[in-house]
């Protein structure tokens, strides 16, 4: 096996969502542009090109709205799951798991392995940040992509404005405003929908083969259990 196949291997999923991502986010910049032309035009606006629309408020806050809602749900999930269980489902911990768990379960401190990461055997600051490194990069981009979402929806609110005469609107107004909300909760009640269904789906369906399912002869009751 040559380096090339080794690395498709071993980063099949990286690589396969990567792509999608890309090429997703250009058919969105394509479709997006066509859409703002023909507002434009409808405006009696001239139409602007590729490069052009991408440095635009209307195509950052169409690509930001949706990475907030996403980054929340991973965050969520992530740091929620710590507690929360669901009886049967292979998104849930076992049901005497709940809670973050001692150092030997989680192999951390003294009970650190050899090919463990390096901080996880330190202890102190160090191993409480790493710990807790997951949860708190993806709360960290959530952040930032819903601060992203509020100023480039404010400026694309601003830019609609003004072609039609009218004052733009700052950011702080924009933060109370319905379009800012509305973008922002349609998002995120789907992603919260997805991954409560998800959870509960698990519980009585299968994907042979899938580390997201149960084996497919798992009971309904078995939690915790991937195939």
């Amino acid at each position: 096996m040559n380096r090339a196949t080794r690395f498709l291997r071993d980063n099949g999923i990286s690589v396969v969502f990567g792509v999608g991502f890309l090429l997703a986010l250009l058919g969105q910049a394509l479709a997006g542009r066509a859409e703002f032309n023909e507002e434009l035009r409808a405006e009696g606006a001239s139409a602007i090109g590729f490069g052009e629309y991408l440095t635009t408020a209307h195509f950052a806050v169409n690509v930001t709205e949706n990475w907030q809602s996403e980054y929340l749900q991973f965050f969520l999930f992530i740091f929620l799951t710590v507690w929360l269980l669901q009886r049967g489902s292979p998104e849930s911990k076992e049901l005497h798991k709940a809670g973050t768990e001692t150092d030997r379960e989680q192999r951390a401190g003294d009970h650190a392995r050899p090919d463990s990461p390096r901080w996880a055997a330190v202890g102190g600051v160090r191993q409480a940040l790493y710990s807790r490194s997951l949860g708190a990069l993806m709360l960290v981009i959530f952040i930032g992509s819903w601060f992203a979402q509020s100023v480039s929806g404010a400026a694309a609110e601003s830019e609609e404005r003004l072609r039609s005469f009218q004052d733009p609107v700052p950011w702080s107004e924009y933060l109370g405003s319905p379009d800012f909300w509305s973008r922002t909760l349609q998002n995120w009640q789907s992603e919260l929908l997805a991954v409560g269904s998800m959870a509960i789906f698990a519980v009585f369906l299968r994907q042979r083969g899938s580390p997201e399912s149960k084996p497919v002869g798992a009971s309904h009751g078995a939690t915790g259990v991937e195939g």
